[in-house]
């Protein structure tokens, strides 16, 4: 059992960057389940983690960003309703393949995936990549940063991911082995392709 209150951080006010980055010594590197507890602790928090084990912190979002969020996983719960695909997932955290831990603002996830995961996955963060992904940037976010994250979605397994930045209203829609296909303007409807089938998205509730 860990002790109380172990991994319990209290960060100053920072404006100058999209994230705070914890780095722990190999000896004292956390283990997955003391990383769950870690991002339980620090609830107020979105804590990630990269492959080479660097904790990730970012801040919560504004009002927009929620409101926007809010607007994205409904439109896909609506969705999934109609066409069984499997779960829509807003803030989970995802064990990928090459060791990092991230997550999305909302992911959808396939039966057969969700039916492979065991009991204790389920209660925590599952060692599986969504198969879609998005990535929704807050004024506090940097695009390079973002960018990056969803090469990684993509090489650990995604098969379809937006990156939508509202205040710029452009999509950057990532696909395996494809280039990056970007939609300038909230004035268009993006689909989810071969990979969500019947999906068809309004931008304009992103306004």
């Amino acid at each position: 059992m860990l002790p109380t209150n172990r991994f319990k951080i209290i960060f100053p006010e920072i404006n100058t960057v999209d994230y705070l980055e914890l780095s722990f010594p190999e000896e004292q590197a956390l283990s997955d389940d003391e990383f769950f507890q870690f991002c339980q602790e620090n609830e107020l928090i979105k804590p990630e983690r990269n492959k080479e084990g660097k904790i990730l912190i970012r801040t919560l979002p504004g009002l927009n960003t929620s409101r926007r969020n809010v607007h994205i996983t409904v439109e896909l719960t609506l969705w999934n309703r109609t066409h069984n695909f499997g779960l829509v997932l807003p803030n989970v955290g995802f064990y990928l393949p090459d060791g990092a831990m991230f997550s999305p603002n909302v992911a959808v996830l396939s039966q057969a995936s969700w039916e492979n995961l065991t009991k204790k996955e389920r209660d925590q963060f599952p060692y599986v990549c969504p198969e879609f992904v998005v990535e929704l940037m807050s004024k506090s976010d940097q695009l390079k940063t973002l960018q990056e994250k969803m090469q990684n979605w993509l090489a650990n397994g995604a098969k379809l991911a937006w990156l939508i930045d509202p205040a710029e209203e452009k999509v950057y829609i990532y696909r395996p082995q494809q280039s990056v296909k970007i939609v300038t303007g909230f004035d268009h409807i993006i689909s989810g392709e071969e990979i969500l089938k019947g999906l068809s998205f309004d931008l304009k509730v992103l306004r």
